[in-house]
């Protein structure tokens, strides 16, 4: 009889580099996915930095990128699962989860280095892994080299029901030799858990950009304006391609600390750049002319926020910001007439969550492993669709005409927000603040607000309201726009919003020029 033989998969260690490519388009994508496991181990701080260490195999100093997390770091099976190659998604549908196809550590530090070591803790043990291409050099067989310790009363001892002694020995010896961590090193990085639990993320060897690096990097000014705060930036400086887009001006697609400003809908977890703390930007709470479109895509429920933002409208920007399990997955997403004409939509951004839409129910979901874009599928077609028709309304109910001055730029939000740098929630400023008068920490004791962190968040309330700027080539219109009967709109605008335009209409000394309506017409569209 003939012999059955199981086939187990080999893993060649060029595999890492293979696994890499899948942030090739984006290096920040491969960051991201490092953050996304932070806010998943529940997180409060997140510490991004690259600095310089010494390194005996290439006789000097080399760039070190680390990303340290205050998490609940991660047993040695857990530690184990993540270096895995892909592995069963979860069973519970969890709300609050990024972390769906097992493969984000992997092809995160691999595209951002050749070679990566993770240092976790959990209250009663302590681990080490190293993924590294360097030691896999000319090897058959990929090996990962991971040592395990628990807590025995005040110290840790190499856990041997994991492992043994002679395994976490050999283990131990490839770590200290194919990297710049010594065992003095390693108890000095291991002292910042301060008893307490984490992970830490130190990867090296980084990704070249011709000779030079592709990251550049940045220390900030202490005690310096925000305009001196440390970043972590792409060299290439290069915008990413979104149809129709004509504005060169997208700091987000190679700035860190722009991106980290927006790549959560709710912002909670303290993100640090290069030592400075980032100001998270809540897209939702700076808008002006806000309005809220619901609907079903599929059967499914969606809640689309629109308005104007003033700083997208300076640098032509527009263009919605999609959000999936409350992470961004694209932004500037430009839909409808935006497509078409530069001009349409200019400085109209809107905030939606296509949690409901992208999760099929079945734990399969509808975006890529990247976590950059969205799989081509019938939901995100109607999707697209059902957004391109509510931008496109929102735009002819408000801005039929464009004021071309300057003055026409100074709108304020609806609401100006500010986050407490203690308990992380947003409190609402009253409309005689200014909060670029606010501290850059801030707290809620403090004024104006002058409550307590026990006091819940503030919810704004819905509600209709008036636009405040009138739009050309209609005199005396004090009525409410009118929205279709999804359209509701969620703040009161206010006298002191007007602006010298509005001022301009209402004298009569100034007409806005009709906008050009480029691509199909409404008739044509809807034929």
């Amino acid at each position: 009889d003939a012999i059955v033989e199981r086939n187990y998969v080999r893993a060649d260690p060029s595999y890492l580099k293979t696994l890499g490519q899948a942030h090739s388009g984006w290096i920040f994508g491969a960051i991201a996915e490092l953050v996304d496991n932070a806010r998943d181990a529940k997180a409060t701080k997140l510490e991004i930095s690259i600095d310089t260490i010494y390194s005996k195999r290439a006789s000097g100093s080399i760039p070190l990128l680390s990303i340290i997390d205050d998490g609940h770091g991660m047993t040695h099976q857990e530690i184990v699962r993540m270096t895995c190659f892909g592995h069963k998604q979860p069973e519970a549908y969890e709300p609050e989860r990024i972390g769906r196809f097992g493969v984000g550590f992997k092809t995160g530090a691999m595209r951002l280095g050749r070679d990566a070591l993770v240092l976790t803790q959990t209250a009663n043990s302590r681990s080490i892994a190293f993924l590294s291409q360097s030691l896999n050099e000319g090897k058959d067989n990929l090996e990962i080299p991971i040592v395990s310790y628990r807590r025995e009363g005040q110290i840790m001892e190499v856990d041997i029901t994991v492992q043994s002694s002679a395994l976490a020995k050999y283990n131990l010896k490839a770590i200290k030799e194919f990297s710049p961590f010594n065992k003095y090193l390693i108890g000095e990085k291991a002292a910042l858990f301060c008893e307490g639990t984490g992970t830490q993320i130190y990867i090296w060897s980084l990704d070249k950009w011709g000779s030079d690096y592709s990251l550049e990097w940045h220390t900030g000014l202490k005690g310096g304006s925000s305009f001196h705060q440390g970043d972590i930036l792409i060299r290439s400086r290069r915008i990413r391609s979104r149809p129709g887009q004509i504005s060169q001006q997208v700091r987000l697609d190679y700035s860190l600390r722009s991106y980290m400003e927006v790549i959560f809908l709710v912002p909670r977890m303290k993100i640090y750049v290069q030592g400075s703390l980032v100001k998270s930007r809540p897209l939702e709470k700076s808008l002006n002319k806000t309005v809220i479109e619901t609907g079903n895509v599929m059967g499914k429920h969606v809640q689309l926020t629109l308005g104007r933002c003033q700083l997208e409208w300076e640098q032509a920007n527009c263009g919605i910001f999609l959000y999936w399990h409350g992470r961004l997955i694209e932004a500037y997403k430009r839909v409808g007439g935006m497509v078409h004409g530069a001009d349409v939509g200019r400085g109209v951004i809107g905030v939606i969550d296509v949690t409901d839409v992208m999760d099929d129910g079945n734990v399969s979901v509808w975006v890529h492993s990247n976590k950059q874009g969205f799989q081509d599928s019938e939901a995100y077609a109607l999707l697209e669709e059902w957004l391109g028709r509510k931008a496109d309304e929102y735009w002819d109910n408000n801005f039929d005409s464009l004021q071309l001055k300057k003055s026409n730029s100074l709108y304020k939000p609806d609401q100006e927000w500010v986050q407490c740098d203690k308990c992380r929630k947003w409190r609402m400023l009253s409309s005689n603040w200014d909060s670029k008068n606010l501290p850059l920490e801030w707290f809620c004791y403090m004024e104006p607000f002058k409550g307590s962190c026990e006091t819940p968040e503030q919810k704004v309330e819905q509600g209709v309201i008036t636009v405040s700027a009138k739009r050309s080539g209609y005199k005396n219109q004090q009525k409410a726009s009118k929205f279709d009967d999804d359209a509701v709109n969620v703040s009161n605008t206010t006298e002191g919003d007007k602006d010298d335009s509005d001022q301009d209409m209402e004298d009569g000394k100034a007409r806005g020029l009709k906008r050009l309506r480029r691509g199909l017409t409404r008739a044509c569209r809807k034929a």
